[in-house]
Protein backbone atom coordinates (compact mmCIF):
# COMPACT_ATOMS: atom_id res chain seq x y z
CA UNK A 1 0.00 0.00 0.00
CA UNK A 2 2.63 2.13 0.91
CA UNK A 3 4.76 1.75 -2.37
CA UNK A 4 7.96 2.75 -0.51
CA UNK A 5 10.43 0.92 -3.50
CA UNK A 6 8.74 3.69 -5.57
CA UNK A 7 9.84 7.15 -3.62
CA UNK A 8 12.61 8.80 -3.87
CA UNK A 9 13.39 11.85 -1.07
CA UNK A 10 16.03 14.71 -1.13
CA UNK A 11 17.03 15.89 2.31
CA UNK A 12 17.72 19.04 2.93
CA UNK A 13 17.55 19.00 6.78
CA UNK A 14 18.38 21.19 9.65
CA UNK A 15 17.73 20.29 12.97
CA UNK A 16 16.84 23.28 15.50
CA UNK A 17 13.91 22.94 18.28
CA UNK A 18 11.88 25.85 16.29
CA UNK A 19 11.16 23.08 13.38
CA UNK A 20 8.38 25.22 11.54
CA UNK A 21 11.68 27.61 10.76
CA UNK A 22 13.94 25.51 9.05
CA UNK A 23 14.30 24.10 5.84
CA UNK A 24 11.72 21.21 5.63
CA UNK A 25 12.64 17.75 4.71
CA UNK A 26 11.28 17.66 0.64
CA UNK A 27 9.56 14.64 -0.24
CA UNK A 28 9.44 14.97 -3.98
CA UNK A 29 8.97 11.59 -5.81
CA UNK A 30 5.27 11.12 -7.51
CA UNK A 31 2.99 8.91 -5.43
CA UNK A 32 -0.55 7.99 -7.27
CA UNK A 33 -3.17 9.02 -4.38
CA UNK A 34 -4.06 5.70 -2.79
CA UNK A 35 -7.99 5.37 -2.07
CA UNK A 36 -7.52 6.29 1.53
CA UNK A 37 -6.01 9.27 1.22
CA UNK A 38 -9.07 10.34 -1.81
CA UNK A 39 -11.58 9.21 0.93
CA UNK A 40 -10.20 10.98 3.29
CA UNK A 41 -9.97 14.42 1.85
CA UNK A 42 -13.57 13.96 0.54
CA UNK A 43 -14.76 13.51 3.94
CA UNK A 44 -13.06 16.32 5.09
CA UNK A 45 -14.45 18.14 1.93
CA UNK A 46 -17.78 17.04 2.22
CA UNK A 47 -18.43 18.05 6.16
CA UNK A 48 -18.35 21.54 5.59
CA UNK A 49 -21.80 21.84 3.14
CA UNK A 50 -23.36 19.06 6.08
CA UNK A 51 -22.53 20.83 9.10
CA UNK A 52 -23.33 24.34 7.40
CA UNK A 53 -27.11 22.61 6.58
CA UNK A 54 -27.10 21.62 10.44
CA UNK A 55 -26.45 24.85 11.91
CA UNK A 56 -28.49 27.06 9.84
CA UNK A 57 -31.44 24.55 10.40
CA UNK A 58 -31.16 24.44 14.32
CA UNK A 59 -29.20 27.82 15.05
CA UNK A 60 -30.24 31.72 14.13
CA UNK A 61 -27.86 34.75 13.84
CA UNK A 62 -27.64 34.61 17.24
CA UNK A 63 -25.98 31.46 17.65
CA UNK A 64 -29.02 30.22 19.91
CA UNK A 65 -30.24 26.72 19.56
CA UNK A 66 -33.58 26.50 18.10
CA UNK A 67 -35.84 24.82 20.87
CA UNK A 68 -37.83 24.95 23.96
CA UNK A 69 -35.08 26.19 26.82
CA UNK A 70 -35.58 23.71 29.51
CA UNK A 71 -33.35 22.96 32.88
CA UNK A 72 -32.75 19.36 33.21
CA UNK A 73 -31.20 15.64 33.22
CA UNK A 74 -33.52 14.55 30.87
CA UNK A 75 -32.57 18.17 28.08
CA UNK A 76 -31.11 20.97 29.27
CA UNK A 77 -28.19 23.81 28.88
CA UNK A 78 -25.75 21.08 28.15
CA UNK A 79 -27.25 19.64 25.29
CA UNK A 80 -27.22 22.56 23.70
CA UNK A 81 -23.70 23.01 22.58
CA UNK A 82 -23.44 19.48 22.77
CA UNK A 83 -24.79 19.73 18.91
CA UNK A 84 -21.52 20.77 17.76
CA UNK A 85 -20.03 17.52 19.40
CA UNK A 86 -16.84 16.80 17.44
CA UNK A 87 -16.69 19.83 15.24
CA UNK A 88 -13.56 21.83 17.01
CA UNK A 89 -12.33 18.59 16.46
CA UNK A 90 -13.28 18.66 12.56
CA UNK A 91 -11.62 22.32 12.41
CA UNK A 92 -8.29 21.27 14.06
CA UNK A 93 -8.11 18.12 10.95
CA UNK A 94 -7.67 20.54 8.63
CA UNK A 95 -11.73 21.72 7.87
CA UNK A 96 -12.77 25.00 6.21
CA UNK A 97 -12.34 27.70 8.80
CA UNK A 98 -16.89 28.43 8.60
CA UNK A 99 -17.21 25.35 10.64
CA UNK A 100 -14.75 27.29 13.64
CA UNK A 101 -16.83 30.35 12.61
CA UNK A 102 -20.09 28.53 13.36
CA UNK A 103 -19.15 26.53 16.48
CA UNK A 104 -17.82 29.43 17.70
CA UNK A 105 -20.85 31.71 17.22
CA UNK A 106 -22.93 28.70 18.79
CA UNK A 107 -20.77 28.98 21.65
CA UNK A 108 -21.31 32.20 22.34
CA UNK A 109 -24.84 32.57 21.57
CA UNK A 110 -25.84 29.21 23.89
CA UNK A 111 -23.96 31.02 26.68
CA UNK A 112 -26.44 34.07 26.45
CA UNK A 113 -29.42 31.98 25.69
CA UNK A 114 -29.06 29.40 28.77
CA UNK A 115 -27.73 32.82 31.08
CA UNK A 116 -31.33 34.45 30.46
CA UNK A 117 -33.18 30.88 30.43
CA UNK A 118 -34.75 30.51 34.07
CA UNK A 119 -36.42 28.02 36.15
CA UNK A 120 -39.80 28.78 37.78
CA UNK A 121 -40.20 25.83 40.25
CA UNK A 122 -36.53 24.49 40.13
CA UNK A 123 -34.13 26.72 42.80
CA UNK A 124 -31.44 26.00 41.70
CA UNK A 125 -31.82 28.02 38.28
CA UNK A 126 -33.83 30.87 39.26
CA UNK A 127 -31.62 33.07 38.31
CA UNK A 128 -30.57 31.97 35.01
CA UNK A 129 -29.59 28.14 34.38
CA UNK A 130 -25.44 29.79 33.70
CA UNK A 131 -23.82 32.15 35.66
CA UNK A 132 -20.66 33.84 35.02
CA UNK A 133 -20.92 31.52 31.99
CA UNK A 134 -20.78 28.38 33.55
CA UNK A 135 -23.58 25.72 34.87
CA UNK A 136 -24.87 27.06 38.16
CA UNK A 137 -24.80 23.70 39.82
CA UNK A 138 -25.17 19.74 38.27
CA UNK A 139 -23.52 16.64 37.59
CA UNK A 140 -20.35 15.84 35.52
CA UNK A 141 -21.99 13.24 33.19
CA UNK A 142 -24.04 16.37 32.16
CA UNK A 143 -21.67 19.18 32.83
CA UNK A 144 -18.35 17.49 31.09
CA UNK A 145 -21.35 17.30 27.65
CA UNK A 146 -21.74 20.88 27.90
CA UNK A 147 -17.97 21.10 27.52
CA UNK A 148 -17.32 18.95 24.83
CA UNK A 149 -16.68 22.59 22.15
CA UNK A 150 -14.85 24.23 25.04
CA UNK A 151 -12.46 21.83 26.18
CA UNK A 152 -11.26 21.45 22.30
CA UNK A 153 -11.24 24.99 21.61
CA UNK A 154 -8.00 25.72 22.15
CA UNK A 155 -6.81 23.07 19.36
CA UNK A 156 -7.75 25.96 16.75
CA UNK A 157 -8.17 29.74 19.04
CA UNK A 158 -5.24 29.14 21.38
CA UNK A 159 -4.76 32.45 21.30
CA UNK A 160 -8.53 34.15 21.81
CA UNK A 161 -8.50 36.27 25.16
CA UNK A 162 -11.87 35.23 25.59
CA UNK A 163 -10.58 31.38 25.78
CA UNK A 164 -7.98 32.02 28.02
CA UNK A 165 -10.55 34.56 31.02
CA UNK A 166 -12.71 31.55 31.10
CA UNK A 167 -10.57 29.04 31.37
CA UNK A 168 -8.91 30.47 34.27
CA UNK A 169 -12.19 31.19 35.27
CA UNK A 170 -13.52 27.59 35.15
CA UNK A 171 -10.72 26.37 36.87
CA UNK A 172 -11.00 29.04 39.87
CA UNK A 173 -14.24 27.75 40.68
CA UNK A 174 -12.62 24.13 41.48
CA UNK A 175 -9.48 25.96 42.82
CA UNK A 176 -11.41 27.67 45.50
CA UNK A 177 -10.88 31.42 44.08
CA UNK A 178 -14.31 32.16 43.09
CA UNK A 179 -16.35 32.91 47.03
CA UNK A 180 -19.50 32.04 45.72
CA UNK A 181 -18.03 29.07 44.52
CA UNK A 182 -16.75 26.79 47.32
CA UNK A 183 -16.64 23.61 45.71
CA UNK A 184 -12.77 22.38 46.43
CA UNK A 185 -11.96 21.13 50.32
CA UNK A 186 -8.40 21.31 50.12
CA UNK A 187 -8.08 19.72 53.80
CA UNK A 188 -10.09 16.51 52.62
CA UNK A 189 -8.94 16.82 48.91
CA UNK A 190 -12.37 16.50 47.36
CA UNK A 191 -15.22 18.46 45.88
CA UNK A 192 -17.95 18.17 48.17
CA UNK A 193 -21.34 17.59 45.98
CA UNK A 194 -22.09 15.64 42.87
CA UNK A 195 -24.00 18.87 41.89
CA UNK A 196 -21.53 21.77 41.46
CA UNK A 197 -20.62 24.51 39.62
CA UNK A 198 -20.59 28.60 39.41
CA UNK A 199 -22.77 28.82 42.49
CA UNK A 200 -20.82 26.10 44.44
CA UNK A 201 -21.74 22.84 45.80
CA UNK A 202 -25.50 21.16 46.53
CA UNK A 203 -25.42 19.90 50.05
CA UNK A 204 -28.61 19.09 50.48
CA UNK A 205 -30.37 15.75 49.10
CA UNK A 206 -31.34 16.28 45.51
CA UNK A 207 -35.31 16.31 44.53
CA UNK A 208 -36.72 14.69 41.48
CA UNK A 209 -37.46 18.23 40.41
CA UNK A 210 -33.92 19.50 40.63
CA UNK A 211 -33.11 16.46 37.99
CA UNK A 212 -36.23 16.85 36.15
CA UNK A 213 -36.70 20.51 35.60
CA UNK A 214 -40.21 22.66 35.25
CA UNK A 215 -43.01 20.78 34.41
CA UNK A 216 -43.59 20.41 30.53
CA UNK A 217 -46.02 19.69 28.36
CA UNK A 218 -45.05 16.25 26.91
CA UNK A 219 -47.92 14.23 24.90
CA UNK A 220 -48.25 15.23 21.64
CA UNK A 221 -45.65 17.77 22.18
CA UNK A 222 -42.28 16.08 22.49
CA UNK A 223 -40.47 13.21 22.21
CA UNK A 224 -37.61 13.04 25.43
CA UNK A 225 -34.71 11.19 24.68
CA UNK A 226 -35.29 8.63 27.47
CA UNK A 227 -38.78 7.25 26.17
CA UNK A 228 -40.88 9.25 28.91
CA UNK A 229 -44.49 10.31 27.61
CA UNK A 230 -45.33 12.48 30.39
CA UNK A 231 -43.65 15.08 32.88
CA UNK A 232 -44.84 12.98 35.85
CA UNK A 233 -42.73 10.15 34.28
CA UNK A 234 -40.00 12.26 34.18
CA UNK A 235 -40.15 13.06 37.46
CA UNK A 236 -40.78 9.03 38.68
CA UNK A 237 -37.78 8.27 36.23
CA UNK A 238 -35.73 10.31 39.09
CA UNK A 239 -36.88 9.70 42.15
CA UNK A 240 -34.23 8.01 43.42
CA UNK A 241 -31.54 10.31 42.46
CA UNK A 242 -31.32 11.91 45.94
CA UNK A 243 -27.87 10.88 47.30
CA UNK A 244 -25.60 13.43 45.94
CA UNK A 245 -23.68 15.01 48.90
CA UNK A 246 -20.13 14.26 48.96
CA UNK A 247 -17.62 13.20 46.27
CA UNK A 248 -17.98 11.19 43.30
CA UNK A 249 -15.49 9.78 40.95
CA UNK A 250 -17.46 12.02 37.88
CA UNK A 251 -16.39 15.16 39.77
CA UNK A 252 -12.57 13.94 38.31
CA UNK A 253 -13.18 15.18 35.06
CA UNK A 254 -13.20 18.93 36.21
CA UNK A 255 -9.38 17.97 36.47
CA UNK A 256 -10.03 19.31 32.83
CA UNK A 257 -10.90 22.64 33.30
CA UNK A 258 -7.45 23.47 34.94
CA UNK A 259 -5.77 21.50 32.59
CA UNK A 260 -6.56 23.88 29.86
CA UNK A 261 -5.42 26.30 32.15
CA UNK A 262 -2.23 25.29 32.64
CA UNK A 263 -1.64 24.45 29.17
CA UNK A 264 -1.78 28.32 28.35
CA UNK A 265 0.92 29.71 30.48
CA UNK A 266 2.23 26.29 32.23
CA UNK A 267 1.16 28.16 36.01
CA UNK A 268 2.08 25.90 38.71
CA UNK A 269 -1.02 26.05 40.71
CA UNK A 270 -3.59 24.43 38.06
CA UNK A 271 -1.11 21.38 37.87
CA UNK A 272 -0.50 20.71 41.41
CA UNK A 273 -4.19 21.19 42.24
CA UNK A 274 -5.17 18.12 39.25
CA UNK A 275 -1.85 15.90 40.83
CA UNK A 276 -3.56 16.66 44.02
CA UNK A 277 -7.06 15.79 43.47
CA UNK A 278 -6.19 12.70 41.45
CA UNK A 279 -3.73 11.54 43.75
CA UNK A 280 -6.42 11.79 46.77
CA UNK A 281 -8.83 9.35 44.43
CA UNK A 282 -5.85 7.07 43.66
CA UNK A 283 -5.40 6.23 47.31
CA UNK A 284 -8.82 5.69 48.01
CA UNK A 285 -9.09 3.15 45.25
CA UNK A 286 -5.69 1.46 46.65
CA UNK A 287 -7.80 1.51 50.33
CA UNK A 288 -10.79 0.31 48.85
CA UNK A 289 -8.90 -2.73 47.56
CA UNK A 290 -8.44 -1.55 44.11
CA UNK A 291 -11.89 -0.66 43.32
CA UNK A 292 -12.53 3.35 43.20
CA UNK A 293 -15.62 4.06 45.72
CA UNK A 294 -18.68 5.80 44.32
CA UNK A 295 -19.07 8.42 47.26
CA UNK A 296 -16.68 10.12 49.57
CA UNK A 297 -18.26 11.63 52.62
CA UNK A 298 -17.36 15.67 53.55
CA UNK A 299 -15.21 14.10 56.38
CA UNK A 300 -13.40 12.49 53.75
CA UNK A 301 -14.15 9.01 54.66
CA UNK A 302 -14.94 6.42 51.68
CA UNK A 303 -18.98 6.00 51.89
CA UNK A 304 -18.98 8.54 54.53
CA UNK A 305 -21.89 10.50 52.81
CA UNK A 306 -24.36 7.18 52.83
CA UNK A 307 -24.08 5.37 55.54
CA UNK A 308 -20.44 4.10 55.31
CA UNK A 309 -21.21 1.97 51.80
CA UNK A 310 -18.47 2.50 49.31
CA UNK A 311 -21.12 1.60 47.04
CA UNK A 312 -23.44 3.99 47.33
CA UNK A 313 -24.81 7.24 45.92
CA UNK A 314 -26.14 8.34 42.46
CA UNK A 315 -24.28 6.85 39.84
CA UNK A 316 -22.51 4.48 42.15
CA UNK A 317 -22.11 0.91 42.13
CA UNK A 318 -25.07 0.21 43.00
CA UNK A 319 -27.00 2.18 41.68
CA UNK A 320 -29.95 0.38 39.91
CA UNK A 321 -32.92 1.92 39.48
CA UNK A 322 -36.59 1.18 38.11
CA UNK A 323 -37.14 2.80 34.11
CA UNK A 324 -40.93 4.83 35.09
CA UNK A 325 -41.80 4.36 31.40
CA UNK A 326 -41.19 1.02 31.16
CA UNK A 327 -40.68 -0.71 34.91
CA UNK A 328 -37.42 -2.15 33.37
CA UNK A 329 -34.09 -1.75 36.11
CA UNK A 330 -31.10 0.30 34.58
CA UNK A 331 -28.05 -0.23 35.94
CA UNK A 332 -26.26 3.05 36.02
CA UNK A 333 -22.65 2.95 37.16
CA UNK A 334 -20.90 5.97 36.18
CA UNK A 335 -17.86 5.63 38.45
CA UNK A 336 -15.18 4.63 35.38
CA UNK A 337 -15.95 7.73 33.73
CA UNK A 338 -13.77 9.47 36.54
CA UNK A 339 -10.79 7.96 34.71
CA UNK A 340 -10.42 11.00 32.62
CA UNK A 341 -9.04 12.52 35.79
CA UNK A 342 -6.27 9.78 35.72
CA UNK A 343 -5.51 10.47 32.09
CA UNK A 344 -5.26 14.04 32.28
CA UNK A 345 -2.69 13.11 35.32
CA UNK A 346 -0.58 10.76 32.82
CA UNK A 347 -0.95 13.47 30.32
CA UNK A 348 1.48 15.72 32.63
CA UNK A 349 3.37 13.12 34.25
CA UNK A 350 3.43 9.96 32.31
CA UNK A 351 3.57 8.23 35.53
CA UNK A 352 2.44 4.56 35.12
CA UNK A 353 0.95 5.05 38.58
CA UNK A 354 -1.74 6.87 37.56
CA UNK A 355 -2.96 4.19 35.27
CA UNK A 356 -2.03 0.55 37.46
CA UNK A 357 -5.67 1.27 40.04
CA UNK A 358 -7.46 0.74 37.24
CA UNK A 359 -5.81 -2.46 36.18
CA UNK A 360 -6.25 -4.23 38.97
CA UNK A 361 -9.85 -2.80 39.03
CA UNK A 362 -10.33 -4.68 36.16
CA UNK A 363 -8.63 -7.89 37.20
CA UNK A 364 -10.26 -7.64 40.26
CA UNK A 365 -13.63 -7.62 38.91
CA UNK A 366 -13.04 -9.62 36.69
CA UNK A 367 -12.25 -12.03 39.19
CA UNK A 368 -15.54 -12.66 40.85
CA UNK A 369 -16.70 -14.42 37.66
CA UNK A 370 -19.31 -17.18 38.18
CA UNK A 371 -20.34 -19.70 35.71
CA UNK A 372 -24.14 -19.47 35.36
CA UNK A 373 -26.12 -21.39 32.81
CA UNK A 374 -22.81 -23.48 31.40
CA UNK A 375 -21.41 -19.53 30.96
CA UNK A 376 -18.86 -17.86 32.67
CA UNK A 377 -19.69 -14.54 33.70
CA UNK A 378 -18.73 -11.38 34.93
CA UNK A 379 -20.54 -8.39 37.54
CA UNK A 380 -20.19 -4.47 36.56
CA UNK A 381 -22.36 -3.49 39.81
CA UNK A 382 -21.88 -3.80 43.34
CA UNK A 383 -24.33 -3.73 46.33
CA UNK A 384 -25.41 -5.20 49.98
CA UNK A 385 -25.83 -8.47 48.17
CA UNK A 386 -22.36 -8.23 46.84
CA UNK A 387 -21.09 -8.31 43.23
CA UNK A 388 -24.31 -8.56 41.02
CA UNK A 389 -25.21 -7.70 37.55
CA UNK A 390 -23.05 -10.77 35.50
CA UNK A 391 -23.11 -11.04 31.73
CA UNK A 392 -20.44 -12.54 29.57
CA UNK A 393 -18.85 -9.39 28.77
CA UNK A 394 -15.61 -9.43 30.98
CA UNK A 395 -15.79 -5.60 32.97
CA UNK A 396 -13.20 -3.82 30.33
CA UNK A 397 -14.13 -0.35 30.97
CA UNK A 398 -10.90 2.15 30.36
CA UNK A 399 -9.03 -0.90 29.18
CA UNK A 400 -8.69 0.27 25.38
CA UNK A 401 -7.51 3.77 26.90
CA UNK A 402 -5.35 2.54 29.57
CA UNK A 403 -3.27 0.45 26.89
CA UNK A 404 -3.21 3.23 24.70
CA UNK A 405 -1.55 5.43 27.38
CA UNK A 406 1.11 2.29 28.35
CA UNK A 407 1.88 0.90 25.05
CA UNK A 408 2.07 -2.38 27.17
CA UNK A 409 1.04 -6.02 25.57
CA UNK A 410 -0.10 -7.17 29.30
CA UNK A 411 -2.78 -3.77 28.93
CA UNK A 412 -3.66 -5.03 25.40
CA UNK A 413 -4.35 -8.59 26.05
CA UNK A 414 -7.16 -6.68 28.02
CA UNK A 415 -8.82 -4.74 25.62
CA UNK A 416 -10.10 -8.02 23.56
CA UNK A 417 -10.57 -7.59 19.95
CA UNK A 418 -11.04 -3.80 18.21
CA UNK A 419 -10.86 -3.03 14.77
CA UNK A 420 -8.22 -0.60 15.16
CA UNK A 421 -6.22 -1.60 17.18
CA UNK A 422 -5.87 -5.08 15.12
CA UNK A 423 -5.50 -2.63 12.13
CA UNK A 424 -2.30 -1.22 13.66
CA UNK A 425 -1.39 -4.68 14.24
CA UNK A 426 -1.29 -5.50 10.58
CA UNK A 427 -4.21 -7.87 11.32
CA UNK A 428 -6.93 -5.64 9.60
CA UNK A 429 -5.51 -4.40 6.08
CA UNK A 430 -8.75 -3.10 5.20
CA UNK A 431 -9.94 -1.01 8.15
CA UNK A 432 -8.68 2.56 6.93
CA UNK A 433 -10.85 2.66 3.81
CA UNK A 434 -14.19 0.71 5.65
CA UNK A 435 -13.81 3.14 8.21
CA UNK A 436 -13.72 6.15 6.21
CA UNK A 437 -16.09 4.79 3.89
CA UNK A 438 -18.39 4.05 7.06
CA UNK A 439 -17.95 7.29 8.36
CA UNK A 440 -18.86 9.21 4.60
CA UNK A 441 -22.13 7.31 4.57
CA UNK A 442 -23.14 8.13 7.95
CA UNK A 443 -22.60 12.24 7.22
CA UNK A 444 -24.74 11.24 3.86
CA UNK A 445 -27.73 9.11 6.10
CA UNK A 446 -27.33 12.23 8.47
CA UNK A 447 -28.25 14.68 6.02
CA UNK A 448 -30.83 12.95 4.33
CA UNK A 449 -32.56 12.59 8.25
CA UNK A 450 -31.89 16.68 8.82
CA UNK A 451 -34.07 17.05 5.72
CA UNK A 452 -36.65 14.51 6.33
CA UNK A 453 -36.96 16.42 10.00
CA UNK A 454 -40.46 18.27 10.20
CA UNK A 455 -40.28 19.46 14.17
CA UNK A 456 -40.71 23.27 14.65
CA UNK A 457 -38.49 24.82 17.68
CA UNK A 458 -41.69 24.68 19.39
CA UNK A 459 -41.62 21.11 19.62
CA UNK A 460 -37.82 20.48 19.89
CA UNK A 461 -35.78 19.77 23.19
CA UNK A 462 -32.18 21.02 23.22
CA UNK A 463 -31.29 17.00 22.40
CA UNK A 464 -33.49 16.07 19.86
CA UNK A 465 -31.12 17.54 17.52
CA UNK A 466 -28.26 16.02 18.47
CA UNK A 467 -29.11 12.94 16.49
CA UNK A 468 -28.67 14.71 13.55
CA UNK A 469 -25.55 15.94 13.67
CA UNK A 470 -23.66 15.54 10.64
CA UNK A 471 -19.59 14.97 12.07
CA UNK A 472 -18.05 11.70 11.98
CA UNK A 473 -14.96 11.91 13.01
CA UNK A 474 -13.90 8.64 14.40
CA UNK A 475 -11.86 7.56 11.22
CA UNK A 476 -10.29 10.57 10.96
CA UNK A 477 -9.01 10.73 14.29
CA UNK A 478 -7.69 7.42 14.69
CA UNK A 479 -6.29 7.46 11.01
CA UNK A 480 -5.06 10.58 11.10
CA UNK A 481 -3.52 11.55 14.35
CA UNK A 482 -3.65 8.00 16.28
CA UNK A 483 -5.84 9.35 18.48
CA UNK A 484 -9.00 8.89 20.57
CA UNK A 485 -12.17 10.13 19.76
CA UNK A 486 -13.54 12.05 23.08
CA UNK A 487 -16.96 11.37 21.56
CA UNK A 488 -18.94 13.80 24.74
CA UNK A 489 -16.66 13.15 27.49
CA UNK A 490 -15.55 16.89 27.65
CA UNK A 491 -11.67 15.52 27.58
CA UNK A 492 -9.50 16.92 25.75
CA UNK A 493 -7.34 14.90 23.27
CA UNK A 494 -5.35 11.99 22.99
CA UNK A 495 -3.30 11.35 19.65
CA UNK A 496 0.09 10.54 18.74
CA UNK A 497 0.61 13.13 15.98
CA UNK A 498 -1.49 16.78 15.27
CA UNK A 499 -0.77 18.89 12.05
CA UNK A 500 -0.47 22.81 11.44
CA UNK A 501 -0.32 24.67 7.63
CA UNK A 502 2.19 27.12 8.47
CA UNK A 503 1.38 29.34 5.06
CA UNK A 504 -2.32 29.77 6.42
CA UNK A 505 -0.84 29.91 10.29
CA UNK A 506 -3.89 27.06 11.44
CA UNK A 507 -4.41 24.31 12.88
CA UNK A 508 -4.73 21.01 10.61
CA UNK A 509 -3.77 19.65 7.35
CA UNK A 510 -3.11 21.86 4.43
CA UNK A 511 -5.62 21.34 1.76
CA UNK A 512 -5.25 18.02 -0.80
CA UNK A 513 -2.77 16.69 2.24
CA UNK A 514 -3.96 13.70 3.36
CA UNK A 515 -2.17 11.69 6.54
CA UNK A 516 -2.65 7.32 7.40
CA UNK A 517 -0.93 6.30 10.68
CA UNK A 518 -0.77 2.52 10.55
CA UNK A 519 1.95 2.06 13.54
CA UNK A 520 1.77 2.93 16.99
CA UNK A 521 4.51 1.19 19.69
CA UNK A 522 5.46 2.70 22.51
CA UNK A 523 8.21 4.73 20.83
CA UNK A 524 7.70 4.47 17.06
CA UNK A 525 4.81 5.98 15.32
CA UNK A 526 4.90 5.53 11.49
CA UNK A 527 2.18 7.58 9.07
CA UNK A 528 2.19 8.39 5.44
CA UNK A 529 1.65 12.05 4.06
CA UNK A 530 0.30 12.07 0.29
CA UNK A 531 -0.33 15.30 -1.63
CA UNK A 532 -2.96 15.04 -4.01
CA UNK A 533 -2.72 18.02 -5.36
CA UNK A 534 -0.70 17.45 -8.74
CA UNK A 535 -0.09 20.86 -9.51
CA UNK A 536 0.66 22.48 -6.00
CA UNK A 537 3.19 21.60 -3.38
CA UNK A 538 2.07 21.92 -0.33
CA UNK A 539 4.00 22.21 3.49
CA UNK A 540 2.94 20.32 7.00
CA UNK A 541 4.04 20.82 10.37
CA UNK A 542 4.08 17.75 12.52
CA UNK A 543 3.79 18.17 15.95
CA UNK A 544 4.30 14.70 18.66
CA UNK A 545 1.33 14.57 20.51
CA UNK A 546 -1.42 16.85 20.78
CA UNK A 547 -0.25 19.63 22.98
CA UNK A 548 3.64 18.21 22.22
CA UNK A 549 3.39 16.13 25.26
CA UNK A 550 5.84 13.99 23.12
CA UNK A 551 9.14 14.47 21.69
CA UNK A 552 11.11 13.23 18.30
CA UNK A 553 14.30 11.19 18.75
CA UNK A 554 14.37 10.11 15.37
CA UNK A 555 12.93 9.47 11.41
CA UNK A 556 13.65 6.94 9.31
CA UNK A 557 12.73 7.15 5.50
CA UNK A 558 13.07 4.63 3.28
CA UNK A 559 15.93 3.35 4.97
CA UNK A 560 17.43 6.35 5.83
CA UNK A 561 17.74 7.55 9.51
CA UNK A 562 17.22 10.82 9.49
CA UNK A 563 18.64 13.26 12.72
CA UNK A 564 15.39 14.94 14.43
CA UNK A 565 14.97 15.84 17.93
CA UNK A 566 12.25 18.57 19.17
CA UNK A 567 8.37 18.08 19.11
CA UNK A 568 8.07 18.96 16.07
CA UNK A 569 9.00 18.36 11.75
CA UNK A 570 8.13 19.73 8.76
CA UNK A 571 7.35 18.48 5.73
CA UNK A 572 7.26 19.86 1.97
CA UNK A 573 5.36 17.46 -0.49
CA UNK A 574 5.70 18.62 -3.95
CA UNK A 575 2.86 18.17 -6.78
CA UNK A 576 1.39 14.85 -6.54
CA UNK A 577 4.36 13.17 -3.83
CA UNK A 578 4.19 11.22 -0.69
CA UNK A 579 6.40 9.50 1.72
CA UNK A 580 6.25 6.85 4.56
CA UNK A 581 8.12 8.47 7.71
CA UNK A 582 8.62 6.58 11.03
CA UNK A 583 9.29 8.62 14.05
CA UNK A 584 10.80 7.08 16.97
CA UNK A 585 9.76 9.03 19.95
CA UNK A 586 9.71 9.55 23.66
CA UNK A 587 5.84 10.11 24.58
CA UNK A 588 4.37 11.91 28.07
CA UNK A 589 8.27 13.65 28.12
CA UNK A 590 7.48 17.48 28.16
CA UNK A 591 4.75 19.66 29.77
CA UNK A 592 1.82 20.04 27.30
CA UNK A 593 1.16 23.25 25.75
CA UNK A 594 -1.56 24.60 23.36
CA UNK A 595 0.55 27.04 21.82
CA UNK A 596 0.91 26.47 18.23
CA UNK A 597 4.71 25.65 16.81
CA UNK A 598 5.48 29.17 15.66
CA UNK A 599 4.34 30.98 18.89
CA UNK A 600 6.77 28.67 20.91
Amino acid sequence: MHRREMLVVILTWATASAAWADKPLEIGTPLSPPTWALLQRELLRAHVPACREFYQRYFDDRGWLQCVERWGGDDGPDDAIENLMDWPILHALGACDSIRQMYRKAWEGHLVQYTKARTVQVPLAHDGMYYKEFPVMFDWLHNAEGLVVFNLWGLSDPNDPRFHQRARRYAGFYLNEDPGAPNYDPKHRLIKSLFNGSRGPLLRKATALDWAGDPIEVANRFKPQHGETSYQEMLAHFQEYTDIIGDHPLNLRTTTLALNAYMLDHEDKYRKWILEYVDAWRERMIANNNIIPSNIGLDGTIGGAVGGRWWGGVYGWGFSVKMSHTGQIAHLNLTARGFQGFMNAYLLTGDDRYLEPWRRQIDTINAQKKTIDGREQYPDMYGAQGWYHFTPQKYDKNAKEIYYLSMKADDRARCGPDPWLDYLEGKNPDYPEQALRRDLDHLRRQVEAIRRDTSTPDTRLSDDSMRLNPASVTSLIELMLGGLPPGRSGSVLFCRLRYFDPERRRAGLPDDVAALLDRLTADQTAVTLVNVNAAEPRTVIIQAGAYAEHRFTGLRLNDQEVPLQGPTCTVRLAPGAGARLVFTMQRYVQQPTLSFPWDR
